[in-house]
């Protein structure tokens, strides 16, 4: 399972509609389920829902999804 984040478009607002999705292959063929809809999520809070749902070391994943927010900040 991991999170689905698609950023929002519409307007200037700073976030990103989330789901859980589970993945799965059908006949070979890489299918995705979601799970369950967040709905809007402000960017500020994206690390720690992927800290909380993905497999891992959620410290480690939280630090890594930080930096890499950074870095989109940085890059804008």
């Amino acid at each position: 399972m991991f999170i689905h984040a698609i950023p929002d478009n519409r307007g200037k607002k700073d976030g990103y509609y989330c789901s859980l999705v589970e993945s799965h292959r059908v006949n070979g063929i890489p299918k995705h389920e979601t799970v369950l809809s967040f709905g809007f999520i402000a960017a500020e809070r994206l690390p720690y829902l992927k800290a909380a749902f993905n497999r891992g070391d959620p410290e480690a994943i939280l630090e890594r999804e930080k930096r890499s927010q950074e870095k989109r900040k940085e890059s804008v």
